[in-house]
């Protein structure tokens, strides 16, 4: 398989506006980054994923943008920018934008043109319809709630918005739309972006059917077969490819929710000149109920395996996996798939990052992961600030699906809030975030959880973390092994083996708060075994055969 950097790369995520705020207005900005390219350098990290700082009313924190070639006022301005590039690359840290390119917000030029009337020359830039017998073009929800169609009086024309009203729908079928986008990408390459990561980008397709969905449990029709991977996404994508990312040495990772093995690799081929990586969902979906996330449930740890034993094999001759346990959108991951109890807390944080770093493909590290934050217990809907959240709430307490309490229940498991609660720096009022009022509450217990405390304390998941990213650079078999899993059918150990060439990795990761046994099998070859990391004081002479592991041990060895 071809080595290059972004394969060998690893990506933190920064969300702006919980990262650091370096004026005391409770908002995180660009200069609070700056300020913290230190601390991430001496985390280790290659690329930041910076989702988005472009101009913005913030319907949906920053990803409705009305200017693409403009800094939001709560974030700074374009001298902010320009500095923290210059000084992200002095430091060897590549910067990735967030590119939101399947809608903008109702406020870009574009959009109110296009609304102005029917003959303008940006009408076509979005995808406007006019009803049926008094009905929306079609009965599609939206991803925020309610029905994705909204009528303007003024036309008599519906246009179509698949998350907020304020997110209309750029409509890709146009030409000159799409070499507006690309016109926008080139504006921030040459200024020395180092690539994309793209949101929902498999959503810019639409049948031009505009035929109704079945009927789902909130009323409305699922149109998800008629916009998601859509007929024309290839010819789309390549065409970007050759009109800019072709130009540049980009990192690029698509956001794609529903796509299969098969059409990943038509994503992210060698050979197909079009996306570096994608996102898929399929894990972050596990435990779903009836109502989707709002009604989570138990998951098995096999599912998880098989989830990801599908996408490392699935893509190990062509394509690449981004691996990622959370970002923006997904609860904190040691209160997801781990143990949140101060008594595992640091411990399951440790385990989760070995089991995701030691697998193949590019990992992601959401901004707080390296410390350890938790999901949040929400008291009130009061405190809670997420749009897809509070349209949820409404949704389902109002139509009688869920109660109150369930609903807050959901929140505390589930919601998008609990990753966007700010970045908790030190113990000191606010966790340190802001001299100012935070945003968004900070979680409680940042006395406890916090940066200054984990840079002191070399037995910190931060720690564990800077290892586990060293061991990356230096072993190219964490990159680029093929990947083989063991003891498939065991519920409480994730175990599976790395190989390149006569090299051999044996990974281990307790998932659960008991003491299993692990048993090598035995078509396991080795001479010597020679611990790399472990997340316990180990024994490094300890027989591998036949292991108790502690509660979310986890190990890494070399065999010999």
């Amino acid at each position: 398989m071809e080595r290059t950097w972004w394969k060998e790369s690893i990506v933190y995520q920064i969300y702006p506006r919980s990262f650091n705020d370096s004026n005391g207005d409770g908002i995180g900005d660009i200069k609070g980054i700056t300020e913290k390219l230190d601390y991430l350098q001496d985390l280790g990290i290659d690329v930041i994923w910076l989702s988005p700082v472009f101009k913005s009313p913030n319907d949906d924190n920053g990803y409705d943008i009305s200017d693409y070639q403009d800094i939001m006022d709560d974030f700074g301005n374009m001298a902010d920018f320009d500095e923290m590039l210059k000084e992200a690359h002095k430091r060897d840290i590549k910067i990735m934008m967030d590119l939101v390119v399947n809608h903008t917000s109702d406020e870009h030029a574009w959009f109110m043109e296009s609304r102005s009337s029917k003959n303008s020359q940006y009408r076509d830039y979005y995808i406007w319809k006019r009803g049926k017998e008094g009905q929306p073009p079609t009965n599609w929800g939206a991803a925020f709630g309610g029905n994705a169609w909204e009528y303007d009086e003024a036309s008599d024309e519906y246009y179509l918005h698949l998350f907020s009203k304020k997110q209309p729908d750029l409509n890709w079928e146009n030409p000159g739309l799409r070499r507006e986008v690309y016109d926008m990408m080139k504006f921030w390459l040459d200024k020395g972006v180092n690539g994309f990561r793209m949101d929902v980008i498999n959503f810019i397709s639409k049948d031009q059917s505009y035929l109704d969905g079945k009927v789902a449990g909130t009323g409305y029709g699922d149109g998800a077969q008629y916009y998601i991977n859509g007929p024309r996404i290839h010819e789309f994508l390549q065409e970007m490819n050759k009109e800019v990312l072709a130009k540049y040495d980009t990192i690029t990772v698509g956001e794609m929710p529903f796509v299969n093995i098969e059409e990943a690799k038509l994503y992210t081929g060698t050979n197909r000149d079009e996306l570096n990586m994608i996102f898929n969902f399929d894990h972050v979906d596990i435990g779903n109920g009836k109502f989707g996330k709002w009604t989570p449930e138990s998951w098995k740890l096999t599912d998880l395996k098989r989830i990801f034993t599908k996408w490392q094999n699935g893509l190990e001759e062509d394509g690449w996996n981004s691996l990622y346990w959370s970002n923006h959108d997904q609860p904190r991951a040691i209160s997801r798939f781990g143990n949140d109890s101060d008594e595992y807390r640091v411990i399951s944080g440790k385990m989760l990052a070995t089991c995701l770093h030691m697998l193949k493909g590019t990992p992601y590290i959401y901004q707080g992961e390296e410390l350890g934050m938790t999901n949040m217990k929400f008291e009130s809907i009061d405190v809670c600030r997420d749009i897809e959240s509070l349209n949820a709430y409404k949704d389902y307490t109002e139509g009688n699906h869920l109660t109150h309490e369930e609903m807050m229940e959901a929140f505390c498991a589930r919601s998008r809030d609990n990753a966007r609660t700010p970045v908790q720096w030190s113990n000191e009022v606010h966790a340190g975030f802001t001299a100012g009022d935070p945003w968004i509450t900070v979680n409680p217990n940042y006395k406890g959880i916090n940066a200054a405390e984990a840079l002191e304390d070399k037995d910190s998941i931060f720690h564990y973390y800077k290892k586990l990213i060293q061991l990356r650079k230096k072993n190219p078999i964490i990159v680029y092994g093929k990947y083989q899993l063991i003891l498939e059918n065991d519920e409480q150990i994730y175990a599976y083996v790395r190989h390149l060439g006569e090299q051999k990795l044996l990974v281990i990761c307790n998932f659960s708060a008991n003491t299993p046994v692990f048993s090598l099998p035995e078509d396991i070859h080795y001479k010597s075994a020679e611990l790399l990391i472990g997340n316990y004081e180990t024994d490094a002479s300890e027989a591998l055969g036949t292991v108790i592991l502690k509660p979310h041990e986890a190990r890494v060895y070399k065999l010999n």
